[in-house]
């Protein structure tokens, strides 16, 4: 495996960012690909510091991309980049000509730890014709509840919530409930969350949310475990044993 650090000039972001990507060494030219998404306090470095990425990767043959999207929700913010842009079109376009990951449905996913999985599970229900799964682990996958409960907790991180990222009304290609209940030909759904993680409720909500619209997802809750790197490493294992892959 060969752990790259890409340095890009965004058209999306119109600036210069990075990304991580771990790349099998003689995985031919039809790479299976995961996009794992970094949570509001980390940057696109944040999985390969606090986890065994790099070594779970290496048993699957599988590309791991790594992008910073800093505090923006993998949102074209109403006040700031163009992030949904970026991760969403822009990202995989660039990675697809850069290094030989594949281009198929069946081997795209995505994947993200608490705004992370938000935007794991937002490019999946967004890009379905793109990603064949998608997996949330200790998610803000609630948008609307995430809000209504942070508004009265955290007045400074409302207001930036809302002025800059996802406005005053929250739009459609934004609330995960709403895309889960129009997305034709949907991805495989994975998510979990521990029972003391403060984002239990919201992930409770949205589980039932997905079963009342009739489609199929796999949720795990842990008992004990809150929003820790701990868990995440421990969970991730899971997700890549979920994820459509044979070991190499």
């Amino acid at each position: 495996m060969a752990l790259l650090n890409v340095t890009i000039q965004s058209q999306a972001l119109k600036q210069t960012c990075a990304f991580n990507v771990i790349l099998p060494q003689d995985g031919g030219d039809d790479i299976p690909v995961l996009y794992l998404l970094h949570g509001l306090s980390d940057d696109h470095t944040a999985w390969t510091r606090w986890t065994s990425i790099e070594r779970y990767a290496n048993q699957y043959g599988l590309a791991v991309v790594m992008p910073s999207t800093n505090r923006g929700f993998y949102t074209d913010m109403v006040a700031g980049p163009a992030y949904w842009t970026y991760i969403a079109d822009e990202l995989p376009a660039l990675c697809r000509g850069m290094f030989k990951i594949s281009r198929k449905r069946e081997k795209t996913f995505a994947a993200g730890l608490s705004m992370g999985g938000y935007g794991a599970f937002k490019l999946g229900l967004r890009k379905p014709e793109t990603f064949a799964a998608a997996a949330s682990l200790s998610g803000a996958v609630d948008i609307a509840l995430v809000a209504e409960h942070r508004k009265q907790e955290d007045p400074q991180f409302y207001d930036e919530f809302s002025r800059l990222v996802f406005g005053e009304t929250l739009r459609p290609e934004d609330d995960l409930p709403a895309l889960a209940a129009s997305c034709k030909n949907p991805p495989k759904l994975w998510m979990c969350c521990g029972t003391d993680d403060f984002l239990i409720g919201v992930n409770r909500h949205f589980s039932h949310r997905l079963t009342g619209l009739g489609l199929g997802h796999t949720y795990i809750e842990t008992p004990g475990r809150a929003h820790t790197w701990d868990y995440w490493d421990e969970m991730i294992v899971k997700v890549l044993d979920w994820l459509p892959l044979q070991e190499g």
